[in-house]
């Protein structure tokens, strides 16, 4: 299986996360490419099984732009994106935490729940991530 990890980060606790899964997927012996939003050239989904979006949560429960331009290259929602991301409870609370994942879920119409990793992943949140990663793959073995 051929998978991406696109992710924009400023801060790092979202490539961290990237790191985290990237780790875990070649744990599994999976081909496995990274994509810096707004850094790197532009990537053909096309030739990916599956997609990793990651994000964080920008202004109030807003997607970057820089993530709005990634799924403006790509012009089509593929079927097969699993969206995470990073946040913090102290700007919004619960009601606003990592809300560009919500909003990227639902745009692409995931068939995963969007990882949600507070700050930056540390010790039970990198648990919550191998999980999540799992339940993608599983899921995504079903569907091959």
């Amino acid at each position: 299986m051929r998978t991406l990890i696109a992710y924009l980060s400023y801060s790092g606790n979202t490539e961290e996360v990237a790191n985290h899964i990237e780790t875990k997927l070649k744990g599994e012996n999976l081909s496995v490419d990274r994509h810096q939003i707004g850094i790197d050239a532009p990537v053909d989904p096309a030739f990916y099984d599956y997609i990793f979006l990651g994000t964080f949560t920008w202004d109030r429960g807003a997607t970057p732009d820089e993530v709005k331009d990634f799924v403006l290259e790509v012009g089509y929602k593929p079927n097969h994106v699993a969206v995470f991301g990073t946040g913090d409870t102290q700007f919004g609370g619960d009601e606003l935490f990592c809300r560009a994942v919500d909003k990227l879920a639902r745009f692409y119409h995931s068939r995963w729940n969007g990882l949600k990793i507070e700050q930056s992943p540390r010790g039970s949140q990198e648990e919550r991530i191998d999980e999540w990663v799992e339940g993608v793959l599983q899921d995504a073995k079903s569907y091959a």
